[in-house]
């Protein structure tokens, strides 16, 4: 298994972070996340954990393992999780497609506006199934591509070479979903809801097959 280079990271971004999500997160994060989280017990793998905002919905007996490749984005955590003080929280620095864990370590692996942003979601999601113990779940909310709409579709993909350099990787127009079954995990449900005019989302869970 091999050691994942470290980025360089996105220093403004991070730094804007908190302020540019803070409407979509008050206005769906209390809903989504103590389904996605909050049902997420035993041992945990969250990536790319950006600043901590998921920090707060963990029950208890949940000993997560929060990963995040922006050094800036993990800084940021780590300043929150000192202030909740939570002790069953480990931050590393880490990417998507190059887990440093062995094979079934973890009973569930969760992310939230995450895949949109990694380099290659055909290889994070062989590392989530990797992962994953035969009975676990990948817990998710994540945004997607319109595709029952020709015009925001549209849109979506003629906007992504500069969405992705404003939002620091971001491909607004990917079919996450459609990934998530590819890699071999089973939805077991989904919901999906506009947070945007024209950008889906969607929230759910999904087995190993």
């Amino acid at each position: 298994m091999t050691t994942p280079a470290k980025e360089k990271g996105h220093r403004w971004f991070a730094a804007l972070w908190d302020r540019t999500g803070a409407v979509s997160e008050r206005a769906h994060g209390p809903k989504i996340r103590p389904r996605i989280m909050g049902e997420a017990s035993g041992d945990v793998l969250e990536i790319g954990v950006g600043t901590g905002a998921s920090f707060s919905y963990y029950p208890e007996d949940a000993r997560v393992i929060a990963i995040e490749p922006d050094p800036y984005m993990i800084e940021r955590a780590h300043k929150r999780l000192a202030e909740l003080g939570n002790t069953n929280i480990q931050l590393r620095q880490a990417a998507a497609e190059e887990l440093p864990f062995e094979d079934a370590s973890f009973d569930h692996v969760v992310a939230s506006l995450v895949f949109c942003s990694v380099r290659d979601q055909a290889e994070a999601f062989a590392e989530v199934r990797r992962v994953l113990r035969p009975n676990g779940t990948f817990r998710f909310w994540e945004h997607i591509r319109n595709d029952d709409s020709r015009f925001w579709g549209t849109v979506q993909d003629a906007i992504t070479p500069v969405w992705r350099w404003f939002g620091a990787g971001c491909h607004p127009n990917r079919r996450t979903q459609q990934a998530i079954e590819d890699a071999g995990l089973r939805i077991e449900w989904v919901e999906q809801f506009r947070a945007a005019p024209g950008t889906p989302e969607i929230y759910g869970v999904a087995r190993p097959v």
